[in-house]
Protein backbone atom coordinates (compact mmCIF):
# COMPACT_ATOMS: atom_id res chain seq x y z
CA UNK A 1 0.00 0.00 0.00
CA UNK A 2 3.18 2.45 0.44
CA UNK A 3 4.36 1.54 -2.20
CA UNK A 4 1.39 2.29 -4.67
CA UNK A 5 0.25 6.20 -2.50
CA UNK A 6 4.31 6.59 -3.20
CA UNK A 7 3.85 6.02 -6.82
CA UNK A 8 0.62 8.11 -7.27
CA UNK A 9 2.16 10.73 -5.36
CA UNK A 10 4.94 10.86 -7.58
CA UNK A 11 2.97 10.09 -10.56
CA UNK A 12 0.80 13.24 -9.05
CA UNK A 13 3.32 16.13 -8.15
CA UNK A 14 4.45 16.50 -11.55
CA UNK A 15 1.33 17.51 -12.63
CA UNK A 16 0.61 19.81 -9.34
CA UNK A 17 4.07 21.58 -10.24
CA UNK A 18 3.29 22.46 -13.32
CA UNK A 19 -0.15 24.05 -12.66
CA UNK A 20 0.85 26.15 -9.91
CA UNK A 21 3.83 26.80 -12.06
CA UNK A 22 2.55 27.62 -15.43
CA UNK A 23 -0.80 25.93 -16.13
CA UNK A 24 -2.74 28.73 -13.93
CA UNK A 25 -0.35 31.62 -14.46
CA UNK A 26 -0.86 31.20 -18.38
CA UNK A 27 -4.70 30.98 -17.62
CA UNK A 28 -4.71 33.89 -15.60
CA UNK A 29 -2.27 36.05 -17.64
CA UNK A 30 -4.36 34.77 -21.10
CA UNK A 31 -7.64 35.99 -19.56
CA UNK A 32 -5.65 39.68 -18.44
CA UNK A 33 -4.03 40.20 -22.37
CA UNK A 34 -8.14 39.93 -23.53
CA UNK A 35 -8.96 42.85 -21.04
CA UNK A 36 -6.02 44.93 -21.98
CA UNK A 37 -3.55 44.55 -18.63
CA UNK A 38 -0.43 45.91 -19.95
CA UNK A 39 2.03 42.80 -18.05
CA UNK A 40 -0.01 39.53 -19.77
CA UNK A 41 -0.07 41.91 -22.77
CA UNK A 42 3.95 42.13 -22.58
CA UNK A 43 4.27 38.05 -21.29
CA UNK A 44 2.13 37.19 -24.66
CA UNK A 45 4.61 39.53 -26.95
CA UNK A 46 8.07 38.72 -25.65
CA UNK A 47 7.22 35.10 -26.88
CA UNK A 48 6.63 36.06 -30.92
CA UNK A 49 8.28 39.50 -31.12
CA UNK A 50 12.37 41.14 -30.83
CA UNK A 51 12.78 43.61 -28.01
CA UNK A 52 12.96 46.48 -30.66
CA UNK A 53 8.72 45.65 -31.25
CA UNK A 54 8.24 45.85 -27.43
CA UNK A 55 9.28 49.34 -27.18
CA UNK A 56 5.83 50.70 -27.66
CA UNK A 57 4.61 48.98 -24.89
CA UNK A 58 7.66 49.76 -22.75
CA UNK A 59 6.72 53.08 -23.12
CA UNK A 60 2.90 52.34 -22.68
CA UNK A 61 3.61 50.91 -18.80
CA UNK A 62 5.65 53.70 -18.34
CA UNK A 63 3.01 56.13 -19.30
CA UNK A 64 1.99 55.42 -16.24
CA UNK A 65 4.27 55.97 -14.02
CA UNK A 66 7.27 54.56 -11.87
CA UNK A 67 5.04 51.10 -11.26
CA UNK A 68 1.95 50.05 -13.26
CA UNK A 69 -0.40 47.93 -11.43
CA UNK A 70 -0.89 44.52 -13.35
CA UNK A 71 -2.78 41.36 -12.98
CA UNK A 72 -0.35 39.86 -11.74
CA UNK A 73 2.28 41.95 -10.15
CA UNK A 74 3.49 45.58 -10.69
CA UNK A 75 5.61 46.49 -13.55
CA UNK A 76 8.01 49.08 -14.45
CA UNK A 77 10.16 49.94 -17.26
CA UNK A 78 11.28 52.98 -15.54
CA UNK A 79 15.62 52.90 -15.41
CA UNK A 80 15.12 54.84 -11.83
CA UNK A 81 12.36 52.37 -10.49
CA UNK A 82 13.99 49.58 -11.88
CA UNK A 83 17.33 50.21 -10.62
CA UNK A 84 15.49 51.31 -6.93
CA UNK A 85 14.08 47.88 -6.71
CA UNK A 86 17.02 45.87 -7.58
CA UNK A 87 18.94 47.53 -5.05
CA UNK A 88 16.91 48.07 -2.47
CA UNK A 89 16.85 45.88 0.71
CA UNK A 90 12.88 45.77 1.19
CA UNK A 91 13.01 43.38 -1.40
CA UNK A 92 13.92 39.60 -2.11
CA UNK A 93 15.04 37.98 -4.86
CA UNK A 94 12.23 36.09 -7.39
CA UNK A 95 8.68 35.47 -7.10
CA UNK A 96 6.03 33.19 -4.87
CA UNK A 97 2.84 32.52 -3.28
CA UNK A 98 2.42 33.93 0.41
CA UNK A 99 4.34 31.56 2.69
CA UNK A 100 1.24 30.71 4.68
CA UNK A 101 -1.46 30.01 1.47
CA UNK A 102 -2.55 27.18 0.08
CA UNK A 103 -0.37 27.31 -2.98
CA UNK A 104 2.72 27.59 -1.23
CA UNK A 105 1.46 24.98 1.04
CA UNK A 106 1.01 22.65 -2.53
CA UNK A 107 4.17 23.95 -3.73
CA UNK A 108 6.39 22.56 -0.72
CA UNK A 109 4.85 19.27 -1.06
CA UNK A 110 5.35 18.87 -4.64
CA UNK A 111 8.88 20.10 -4.66
CA UNK A 112 11.19 17.89 -6.32
CA UNK A 113 14.93 17.68 -5.58
CA UNK A 114 16.35 18.42 -8.67
CA UNK A 115 18.15 21.67 -8.46
CA UNK A 116 16.43 24.68 -10.46
CA UNK A 117 18.15 28.21 -11.55
CA UNK A 118 15.31 30.39 -9.82
CA UNK A 119 15.15 28.04 -6.34
CA UNK A 120 17.59 28.02 -3.35
CA UNK A 121 20.10 27.93 -2.81
CA UNK A 122 21.20 29.47 -6.57
CA UNK A 123 22.52 32.98 -6.29
CA UNK A 124 19.74 33.91 -8.22
CA UNK A 125 17.21 33.10 -5.58
CA UNK A 126 18.94 33.26 -2.16
CA UNK A 127 19.42 36.43 -0.27
CA UNK A 128 21.90 37.22 3.10
CA UNK A 129 23.59 35.75 4.73
CA UNK A 130 23.77 32.48 2.79
CA UNK A 131 24.24 34.86 -1.04
CA UNK A 132 26.62 37.17 0.48
CA UNK A 133 28.90 33.73 1.73
CA UNK A 134 28.17 32.00 -1.79
CA UNK A 135 29.25 35.01 -3.13
CA UNK A 136 32.13 35.65 -1.43
CA UNK A 137 33.54 32.44 -2.61
CA UNK A 138 32.72 32.69 -5.83
CA UNK A 139 33.90 36.06 -7.09
CA UNK A 140 37.45 35.00 -5.41
CA UNK A 141 37.98 32.39 -8.24
CA UNK A 142 35.82 34.28 -10.81
CA UNK A 143 37.52 38.51 -10.88
CA UNK A 144 37.97 40.64 -13.39
CA UNK A 145 41.29 39.82 -13.40
CA UNK A 146 41.36 35.96 -14.04
CA UNK A 147 38.77 37.07 -16.37
CA UNK A 148 40.97 38.83 -18.61
CA UNK A 149 43.84 35.87 -18.60
CA UNK A 150 41.30 34.38 -20.99
CA UNK A 151 41.53 36.79 -23.06
CA UNK A 152 44.03 35.44 -25.36
CA UNK A 153 42.72 32.35 -25.16
CA UNK A 154 39.20 33.56 -25.95
CA UNK A 155 40.98 34.92 -29.11
CA UNK A 156 42.47 31.75 -30.17
CA UNK A 157 39.19 29.83 -29.37
CA UNK A 158 37.17 32.17 -31.65
CA UNK A 159 39.73 31.89 -34.75
CA UNK A 160 39.64 28.56 -34.18
CA UNK A 161 36.46 28.13 -34.61
CA UNK A 162 36.28 30.12 -37.52
CA UNK A 163 38.97 28.57 -39.15
CA UNK A 164 36.38 25.60 -39.26
CA UNK A 165 33.90 27.36 -41.66
CA UNK A 166 33.94 27.18 -45.39
CA UNK A 167 33.64 30.65 -46.75
CA UNK A 168 31.70 29.60 -49.54
CA UNK A 169 28.86 27.72 -47.84
CA UNK A 170 26.06 29.17 -46.04
CA UNK A 171 26.42 28.65 -42.25
CA UNK A 172 24.01 28.92 -39.16
CA UNK A 173 26.29 31.06 -36.96
CA UNK A 174 24.25 30.40 -33.44
CA UNK A 175 24.81 26.79 -34.52
CA UNK A 176 28.80 27.02 -35.82
CA UNK A 177 29.75 30.01 -33.64
CA UNK A 178 27.90 31.63 -31.22
CA UNK A 179 26.70 28.40 -29.57
CA UNK A 180 30.44 27.01 -29.67
CA UNK A 181 32.59 29.91 -28.69
CA UNK A 182 30.84 30.37 -25.02
CA UNK A 183 30.60 27.24 -24.28
CA UNK A 184 33.92 25.99 -25.10
CA UNK A 185 35.35 28.95 -22.98
CA UNK A 186 33.22 28.53 -19.70
CA UNK A 187 34.00 24.72 -20.20
CA UNK A 188 37.70 25.73 -20.05
CA UNK A 189 37.30 27.74 -17.11
CA UNK A 190 35.01 24.73 -15.17
CA UNK A 191 37.30 22.20 -16.38
CA UNK A 192 34.60 20.16 -18.43
CA UNK A 193 36.45 17.67 -20.67
CA UNK A 194 36.43 18.55 -24.36
CA UNK A 195 34.37 15.16 -25.56
CA UNK A 196 31.37 16.32 -22.89
CA UNK A 197 30.87 20.19 -23.99
CA UNK A 198 28.81 18.78 -26.68
CA UNK A 199 26.21 17.24 -24.28
CA UNK A 200 26.64 20.53 -21.64
CA UNK A 201 25.55 22.65 -24.43
CA UNK A 202 22.40 20.64 -25.17
CA UNK A 203 21.32 20.43 -21.72
CA UNK A 204 21.79 24.26 -21.32
CA UNK A 205 19.69 24.43 -24.38
CA UNK A 206 17.32 22.29 -23.62
CA UNK A 207 17.00 23.93 -19.58
CA UNK A 208 16.12 27.19 -21.09
CA UNK A 209 12.90 27.72 -20.61
CA UNK A 210 12.96 27.02 -17.07
CA UNK A 211 13.17 30.85 -16.62
CA UNK A 212 9.46 31.20 -18.02
CA UNK A 213 6.03 30.95 -17.55
CA UNK A 214 2.87 29.09 -18.99
CA UNK A 215 5.19 26.49 -20.69
CA UNK A 216 3.19 23.73 -21.61
CA UNK A 217 2.90 20.32 -20.03
CA UNK A 218 5.20 18.76 -22.77
CA UNK A 219 8.13 21.27 -22.80
CA UNK A 220 7.67 21.64 -18.56
CA UNK A 221 8.59 17.62 -18.95
CA UNK A 222 10.90 17.87 -21.07
CA UNK A 223 12.67 20.84 -18.79
CA UNK A 224 12.34 19.17 -15.89
CA UNK A 225 13.84 16.01 -17.33
CA UNK A 226 16.93 17.85 -18.73
CA UNK A 227 17.38 19.69 -15.40
CA UNK A 228 17.75 16.59 -13.84
CA UNK A 229 20.07 15.41 -16.39
CA UNK A 230 22.38 18.57 -15.86
CA UNK A 231 22.39 17.67 -11.98
CA UNK A 232 23.55 14.22 -12.37
CA UNK A 233 25.92 14.87 -15.09
CA UNK A 234 27.09 18.06 -12.75
CA UNK A 235 27.45 15.74 -9.43
CA UNK A 236 29.73 13.28 -11.30
CA UNK A 237 32.22 16.13 -13.07
CA UNK A 238 32.42 17.55 -9.24
CA UNK A 239 33.29 13.87 -7.93
CA UNK A 240 35.92 13.95 -10.62
CA UNK A 241 37.66 17.37 -9.56
CA UNK A 242 37.60 16.70 -6.39
CA UNK A 243 39.51 13.34 -7.40
CA UNK A 244 41.23 14.88 -9.77
CA UNK A 245 41.61 18.77 -9.07
CA UNK A 246 43.11 20.87 -11.90
CA UNK A 247 44.01 24.49 -12.72
CA UNK A 248 40.64 25.74 -13.71
CA UNK A 249 38.10 27.79 -11.46
CA UNK A 250 35.59 24.95 -10.44
CA UNK A 251 38.66 23.05 -9.00
CA UNK A 252 39.35 26.20 -6.98
CA UNK A 253 35.74 26.71 -6.15
CA UNK A 254 35.27 23.23 -4.90
CA UNK A 255 38.91 23.78 -2.54
CA UNK A 256 37.59 27.87 -1.52
CA UNK A 257 36.93 28.31 1.81
CA UNK A 258 35.79 31.37 3.95
CA UNK A 259 36.19 31.10 7.44
CA UNK A 260 36.99 27.53 6.87
CA UNK A 261 33.98 27.00 5.89
CA UNK A 262 33.58 25.59 1.71
CA UNK A 263 30.36 25.39 0.10
CA UNK A 264 28.45 21.80 0.45
CA UNK A 265 27.58 19.50 -1.75
CA UNK A 266 24.16 20.79 -2.77
CA UNK A 267 25.10 24.69 -3.15
CA UNK A 268 28.09 23.53 -5.13
CA UNK A 269 26.25 22.10 -7.25
CA UNK A 270 23.81 24.84 -7.38
CA UNK A 271 26.66 27.67 -7.77
CA UNK A 272 28.48 25.74 -10.45
CA UNK A 273 25.16 24.90 -12.33
CA UNK A 274 24.19 28.34 -12.77
CA UNK A 275 27.82 29.92 -13.81
CA UNK A 276 28.14 26.87 -16.26
CA UNK A 277 24.29 27.36 -17.91
CA UNK A 278 24.90 31.36 -17.41
CA UNK A 279 28.36 31.03 -18.74
CA UNK A 280 27.36 30.33 -22.27
CA UNK A 281 23.03 30.83 -22.54
CA UNK A 282 23.42 34.51 -22.50
CA UNK A 283 26.58 34.86 -24.23
CA UNK A 284 24.94 32.82 -26.78
CA UNK A 285 22.14 35.64 -26.97
CA UNK A 286 24.98 38.64 -26.53
CA UNK A 287 26.64 37.14 -29.42
CA UNK A 288 23.45 36.75 -32.13
CA UNK A 289 21.95 39.93 -31.19
CA UNK A 290 24.82 41.90 -31.48
CA UNK A 291 25.43 40.45 -35.29
CA UNK A 292 22.21 41.10 -36.43
CA UNK A 293 22.70 44.73 -34.83
CA UNK A 294 25.54 45.48 -36.72
CA UNK A 295 24.83 43.91 -39.52
CA UNK A 296 21.58 46.14 -39.73
CA UNK A 297 23.30 49.19 -39.38
CA UNK A 298 26.17 49.11 -41.28
CA UNK A 299 27.26 52.32 -40.83
CA UNK A 300 28.01 51.68 -36.87
CA UNK A 301 29.73 48.48 -38.23
CA UNK A 302 31.99 50.71 -40.43
CA UNK A 303 32.39 53.50 -37.19
CA UNK A 304 34.07 50.36 -35.97
CA UNK A 305 36.24 48.99 -38.59
CA UNK A 306 37.89 52.93 -38.34
CA UNK A 307 38.19 53.03 -34.69
CA UNK A 308 38.83 49.39 -33.31
CA UNK A 309 38.89 51.31 -29.86
CA UNK A 310 34.91 51.62 -30.09
CA UNK A 311 34.50 47.98 -29.57
CA UNK A 312 33.91 47.90 -25.57
CA UNK A 313 31.68 50.55 -25.81
CA UNK A 314 29.80 48.91 -28.95
CA UNK A 315 29.15 45.90 -26.76
CA UNK A 316 27.47 48.36 -23.56
CA UNK A 317 25.28 49.69 -26.83
CA UNK A 318 24.48 45.91 -28.38
CA UNK A 319 23.56 45.13 -24.29
CA UNK A 320 21.14 47.93 -23.73
CA UNK A 321 19.50 47.85 -27.23
CA UNK A 322 18.92 43.89 -27.29
CA UNK A 323 19.75 42.11 -23.81
CA UNK A 324 20.31 38.83 -23.27
CA UNK A 325 17.57 38.67 -20.47
CA UNK A 326 14.40 40.49 -20.91
CA UNK A 327 13.37 40.62 -16.90
CA UNK A 328 13.81 39.89 -13.57
CA UNK A 329 10.93 39.97 -10.64
CA UNK A 330 11.25 40.60 -6.65
CA UNK A 331 8.99 40.61 -3.66
CA UNK A 332 8.93 42.98 -1.70
CA UNK A 333 9.59 42.20 1.81
CA UNK A 334 8.08 44.82 3.60
CA UNK A 335 5.45 48.03 2.78
CA UNK A 336 7.57 50.73 1.30
CA UNK A 337 7.87 52.70 -1.62
CA UNK A 338 9.38 52.69 -5.11
CA UNK A 339 9.53 55.95 -7.25
CA UNK A 340 7.10 57.57 -4.67
CA UNK A 341 4.33 54.46 -5.21
CA UNK A 342 3.25 52.63 -2.35
CA UNK A 343 4.06 48.84 -2.52
CA UNK A 344 2.50 46.47 0.15
CA UNK A 345 4.74 43.48 1.53
CA UNK A 346 4.24 40.50 -0.29
CA UNK A 347 3.54 42.05 -4.05
CA UNK A 348 5.76 41.04 -6.63
CA UNK A 349 7.26 43.97 -9.14
CA UNK A 350 8.49 42.55 -12.55
CA UNK A 351 11.56 45.05 -13.68
CA UNK A 352 11.63 45.29 -17.02
CA UNK A 353 15.28 45.18 -18.00
CA UNK A 354 15.08 45.96 -21.45
CA UNK A 355 12.27 48.77 -21.26
CA UNK A 356 14.92 50.51 -18.88
CA UNK A 357 17.16 50.31 -21.20
CA UNK A 358 15.04 52.49 -23.39
CA UNK A 359 14.30 55.14 -21.20
CA UNK A 360 14.19 58.70 -22.22
CA UNK A 361 15.21 59.83 -19.39
CA UNK A 362 18.23 58.39 -19.38
CA UNK A 363 19.32 57.44 -23.06
CA UNK A 364 18.22 60.13 -25.77
CA UNK A 365 16.57 58.68 -28.89
CA UNK A 366 16.55 55.31 -26.91
CA UNK A 367 15.73 53.44 -30.40
CA UNK A 368 18.69 54.70 -32.12
CA UNK A 369 21.79 51.90 -32.10
CA UNK A 370 24.70 54.28 -32.04
CA UNK A 371 28.43 52.77 -31.01
CA UNK A 372 29.64 56.07 -30.04
CA UNK A 373 26.83 56.48 -27.07
CA UNK A 374 28.46 58.03 -24.14
CA UNK A 375 25.92 56.90 -21.27
CA UNK A 376 25.72 53.24 -22.93
CA UNK A 377 27.17 51.39 -20.13
CA UNK A 378 23.97 52.90 -17.71
CA UNK A 379 21.90 49.98 -18.96
CA UNK A 380 21.13 47.45 -16.21
CA UNK A 381 21.19 44.09 -18.69
CA UNK A 382 23.46 42.49 -15.50
CA UNK A 383 20.88 43.28 -12.87
CA UNK A 384 21.82 45.76 -10.35
CA UNK A 385 22.98 45.37 -6.56
CA UNK A 386 23.73 42.53 -4.66
CA UNK A 387 22.36 40.15 -7.23
CA UNK A 388 24.85 41.87 -10.06
CA UNK A 389 25.56 39.49 -12.67
CA UNK A 390 29.18 37.68 -11.58
CA UNK A 391 29.49 36.50 -15.09
CA UNK A 392 29.63 40.67 -16.49
CA UNK A 393 33.00 40.22 -16.87
CA UNK A 394 33.49 37.55 -18.78
CA UNK A 395 30.17 38.53 -21.23
CA UNK A 396 31.68 41.83 -21.86
CA UNK A 397 35.41 40.38 -22.64
CA UNK A 398 33.54 37.03 -24.47
CA UNK A 399 31.01 40.07 -26.88
CA UNK A 400 33.73 42.23 -27.73
CA UNK A 401 36.15 39.21 -28.43
CA UNK A 402 33.61 36.79 -30.64
CA UNK A 403 31.90 40.30 -33.02
CA UNK A 404 35.29 42.02 -33.43
CA UNK A 405 36.99 38.59 -34.51
CA UNK A 406 34.37 37.26 -36.31
CA UNK A 407 33.57 40.99 -38.40
CA UNK A 408 37.51 40.96 -39.39
CA UNK A 409 37.65 37.53 -40.50
CA UNK A 410 34.51 38.05 -42.86
CA UNK A 411 34.26 41.71 -43.36
CA UNK A 412 31.69 40.83 -46.15
CA UNK A 413 29.33 38.60 -43.92
CA UNK A 414 25.49 38.59 -44.83
CA UNK A 415 22.64 37.42 -43.16
CA UNK A 416 19.93 35.51 -45.37
CA UNK A 417 16.08 34.38 -44.82
CA UNK A 418 15.23 32.01 -42.46
CA UNK A 419 16.88 33.40 -38.64
CA UNK A 420 14.66 32.66 -36.11
CA UNK A 421 14.71 33.91 -32.56
CA UNK A 422 14.38 31.42 -28.99
CA UNK A 423 10.58 30.90 -28.23
CA UNK A 424 11.66 32.28 -24.78
CA UNK A 425 10.39 35.04 -22.88
CA UNK A 426 13.23 35.64 -20.74
CA UNK A 427 16.36 34.71 -22.37
CA UNK A 428 16.55 36.45 -25.16
CA UNK A 429 18.37 35.77 -28.95
CA UNK A 430 18.18 34.24 -31.52
CA UNK A 431 17.84 30.21 -32.57
CA UNK A 432 19.49 30.41 -36.16
CA UNK A 433 21.17 32.85 -37.76
CA UNK A 434 21.64 31.79 -41.06
CA UNK A 435 24.34 33.59 -43.11
CA UNK A 436 26.74 33.63 -46.86
CA UNK A 437 30.62 34.16 -44.75
CA UNK A 438 31.75 35.74 -48.30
Amino acid sequence: MTTALTRLQDGVKPVVRWGIGHALPRTVLRAAARRGDLQARLVAEAAVSPTAALTGLFDEIRGHGPLYKGSFAYVTTSHAAVKEVLTSNDFRAGVGAAPDGVLARLSEWSATDVLHPIAPPSLLATEPPDHTRYRKLVTRVFTVRAVEKLRVRTEEIARELLDALDPDRPVDLVEAYCALLPVTVIAEILGVPPEQRQRVLELGTAAAPSLDLGLPWREFRAVESALADFDAWLGGHLDHLRANPGDNLLSQLVAAREDGVGLTDLELRATAGLVLAAGFETTVNLLGNGITLLHDHPGQLAALRAEPSLWPNAVEEILRVDPPVLLTGRTCLRDTEVGGVRVRGGSVVTTILAGANRDPAVFTDPARFDVRRENAREHISFSAGRHYCLGAALARMEGEVGLRTLFDRFPDLRLTPGAARRGTRILRGFEHLPARLR
